[in-house]
Protein backbone atom coordinates (compact mmCIF):
# COMPACT_ATOMS: atom_id res chain seq x y z
CA UNK A 1 0.00 0.00 0.00
CA UNK A 2 2.85 2.39 0.79
CA UNK A 3 4.41 1.66 -2.61
CA UNK A 4 1.17 2.56 -4.39
CA UNK A 5 0.84 5.78 -2.40
CA UNK A 6 4.46 6.71 -3.20
CA UNK A 7 3.83 6.00 -6.87
CA UNK A 8 0.83 8.35 -6.97
CA UNK A 9 2.65 11.04 -5.03
CA UNK A 10 5.45 10.96 -7.62
CA UNK A 11 3.04 10.69 -10.54
CA UNK A 12 0.85 13.65 -9.60
CA UNK A 13 3.49 16.40 -10.19
CA UNK A 14 4.42 14.82 -13.53
CA UNK A 15 0.79 14.79 -14.69
CA UNK A 16 0.26 18.37 -13.58
CA UNK A 17 3.43 19.47 -15.34
CA UNK A 18 2.46 17.72 -18.57
CA UNK A 19 -1.10 19.04 -18.61
CA UNK A 20 0.04 22.62 -18.14
CA UNK A 21 2.94 22.72 -20.57
CA UNK A 22 0.85 22.83 -23.74
CA UNK A 23 2.28 19.63 -25.21
CA UNK A 24 -0.29 17.12 -23.98
CA UNK A 25 -3.73 17.33 -22.44
CA UNK A 26 -5.97 14.77 -20.76
CA UNK A 27 -8.16 14.68 -23.90
CA UNK A 28 -5.26 13.11 -25.79
CA UNK A 29 -4.73 16.29 -27.76
CA UNK A 30 -1.27 17.23 -28.92
CA UNK A 31 -1.01 21.02 -28.85
CA UNK A 32 2.13 22.79 -30.01
CA UNK A 33 0.76 26.28 -30.61
CA UNK A 34 -0.95 28.93 -28.58
CA UNK A 35 -3.40 30.57 -31.02
CA UNK A 36 -6.06 29.55 -33.55
CA UNK A 37 -8.16 31.33 -36.15
CA UNK A 38 -11.52 29.57 -36.57
CA UNK A 39 -13.41 31.09 -39.48
CA UNK A 40 -17.20 31.11 -39.74
CA UNK A 41 -18.35 28.06 -41.66
CA UNK A 42 -19.98 29.23 -44.87
CA UNK A 43 -23.20 27.46 -45.86
CA UNK A 44 -23.09 26.33 -49.50
CA UNK A 45 -25.46 23.40 -49.18
CA UNK A 46 -28.32 23.12 -51.66
CA UNK A 47 -30.80 23.34 -48.77
CA UNK A 48 -29.82 26.29 -46.59
CA UNK A 49 -30.95 26.45 -42.98
CA UNK A 50 -30.21 29.98 -41.70
CA UNK A 51 -29.21 28.84 -38.19
CA UNK A 52 -26.90 26.02 -39.31
CA UNK A 53 -23.77 28.04 -40.07
CA UNK A 54 -23.63 30.00 -36.79
CA UNK A 55 -24.67 26.95 -34.76
CA UNK A 56 -22.06 24.65 -36.28
CA UNK A 57 -19.31 27.28 -36.12
CA UNK A 58 -20.05 27.92 -32.44
CA UNK A 59 -20.00 24.20 -31.61
CA UNK A 60 -16.67 23.63 -33.32
CA UNK A 61 -15.14 26.79 -31.82
CA UNK A 62 -16.36 25.86 -28.31
CA UNK A 63 -15.11 22.29 -28.59
CA UNK A 64 -11.63 23.31 -29.72
CA UNK A 65 -11.19 26.22 -27.32
CA UNK A 66 -12.51 24.35 -24.27
CA UNK A 67 -10.33 21.30 -24.89
CA UNK A 68 -7.09 22.96 -25.98
CA UNK A 69 -6.66 26.22 -24.10
CA UNK A 70 -5.79 27.91 -27.40
CA UNK A 71 -6.40 31.64 -27.72
CA UNK A 72 -8.67 32.64 -30.61
CA UNK A 73 -7.28 35.17 -33.10
CA UNK A 74 -8.90 36.69 -36.16
CA UNK A 75 -5.69 37.15 -38.11
CA UNK A 76 -3.47 35.06 -40.33
CA UNK A 77 -0.78 35.14 -37.63
CA UNK A 78 -2.44 32.34 -35.62
CA UNK A 79 -0.56 29.07 -35.15
CA UNK A 80 -3.55 27.11 -36.47
CA UNK A 81 -6.11 28.11 -39.11
CA UNK A 82 -9.46 26.32 -39.52
CA UNK A 83 -11.86 27.06 -42.36
CA UNK A 84 -14.93 25.15 -43.34
CA UNK A 85 -17.85 25.05 -45.71
CA UNK A 86 -21.17 23.32 -45.16
CA UNK A 87 -21.51 21.35 -48.37
CA UNK A 88 -24.50 19.15 -47.65
CA UNK A 89 -27.80 19.27 -45.79
CA UNK A 90 -30.11 16.51 -46.99
CA UNK A 91 -33.15 14.65 -45.78
CA UNK A 92 -33.56 11.17 -47.25
CA UNK A 93 -35.57 8.05 -46.52
CA UNK A 94 -33.57 5.55 -44.47
CA UNK A 95 -36.16 2.91 -43.69
CA UNK A 96 -39.34 1.54 -45.22
CA UNK A 97 -42.19 -0.60 -43.92
CA UNK A 98 -43.57 -3.79 -45.49
CA UNK A 99 -46.10 -1.63 -47.32
CA UNK A 100 -43.28 0.35 -48.96
CA UNK A 101 -43.93 3.48 -46.91
CA UNK A 102 -41.16 5.44 -45.24
CA UNK A 103 -40.65 4.53 -41.59
CA UNK A 104 -37.45 6.48 -40.96
CA UNK A 105 -35.93 9.59 -42.46
CA UNK A 106 -32.32 10.66 -42.21
CA UNK A 107 -30.82 14.12 -41.90
CA UNK A 108 -27.25 14.21 -43.22
CA UNK A 109 -24.89 17.16 -42.83
CA UNK A 110 -21.49 17.39 -44.56
CA UNK A 111 -18.74 19.93 -44.00
CA UNK A 112 -15.52 20.40 -45.96
CA UNK A 113 -12.72 21.46 -43.60
CA UNK A 114 -9.26 22.85 -44.28
CA UNK A 115 -6.92 22.86 -41.29
CA UNK A 116 -3.49 24.45 -41.43
CA UNK A 117 -0.90 23.86 -38.73
CA UNK A 118 1.60 26.65 -39.29
CA UNK A 119 4.05 25.07 -36.83
CA UNK A 120 4.09 21.64 -38.47
CA UNK A 121 2.87 21.16 -42.04
CA UNK A 122 2.40 17.44 -41.43
CA UNK A 123 -0.63 18.40 -39.35
CA UNK A 124 -2.38 20.09 -42.30
CA UNK A 125 -5.44 18.41 -43.77
CA UNK A 126 -8.35 18.97 -46.09
CA UNK A 127 -11.24 16.59 -45.49
CA UNK A 128 -15.01 16.32 -45.72
CA UNK A 129 -16.78 15.17 -42.56
CA UNK A 130 -20.29 13.72 -42.76
CA UNK A 131 -22.67 12.74 -39.96
CA UNK A 132 -26.34 11.82 -39.88
CA UNK A 133 -29.23 11.15 -37.54
CA UNK A 134 -32.42 9.23 -38.22
CA UNK A 135 -35.88 10.35 -37.16
CA UNK A 136 -39.39 8.87 -37.49
CA UNK A 137 -41.05 9.48 -40.86
CA UNK A 138 -44.26 10.56 -39.13
CA UNK A 139 -42.42 13.69 -37.88
CA UNK A 140 -41.55 16.64 -40.07
CA UNK A 141 -37.94 17.69 -40.35
CA UNK A 142 -38.93 21.10 -39.01
CA UNK A 143 -40.26 19.50 -35.81
CA UNK A 144 -36.98 17.70 -35.05
CA UNK A 145 -34.48 19.88 -36.89
CA UNK A 146 -33.08 21.79 -33.89
CA UNK A 147 -32.42 18.61 -31.89
CA UNK A 148 -30.91 16.84 -34.91
CA UNK A 149 -28.62 19.77 -35.71
CA UNK A 150 -27.51 19.78 -32.06
CA UNK A 151 -26.61 16.06 -32.15
CA UNK A 152 -24.98 16.12 -35.55
CA UNK A 153 -23.13 19.35 -34.72
CA UNK A 154 -21.64 17.74 -31.60
CA UNK A 155 -20.50 14.72 -33.61
CA UNK A 156 -18.94 16.87 -36.33
CA UNK A 157 -17.20 19.06 -33.73
CA UNK A 158 -15.73 15.93 -32.13
CA UNK A 159 -14.60 14.55 -35.50
CA UNK A 160 -12.92 17.81 -36.52
CA UNK A 161 -11.27 18.26 -33.11
CA UNK A 162 -9.95 14.68 -33.14
CA UNK A 163 -8.57 14.98 -36.67
CA UNK A 164 -6.87 18.31 -35.91
CA UNK A 165 -5.46 17.66 -32.43
CA UNK A 166 -5.68 14.04 -31.30
CA UNK A 167 -2.93 11.78 -32.57
CA UNK A 168 -4.29 8.31 -31.75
Amino acid sequence: MAIIRSFFILLLPVLLLCSGCGVYSFTGASIEGKTINIHTFENRARNVVPTLSPSLTTKIRSRILSQTGLTPLSTDKADYDLTGTITGYEVTVSGVTNTQQASQNRLTISVAVVFKNKLNEKGDFSQTFTRFEDFPANQTVQAVEAALIEKIGNQLADDIFNKAFVNW
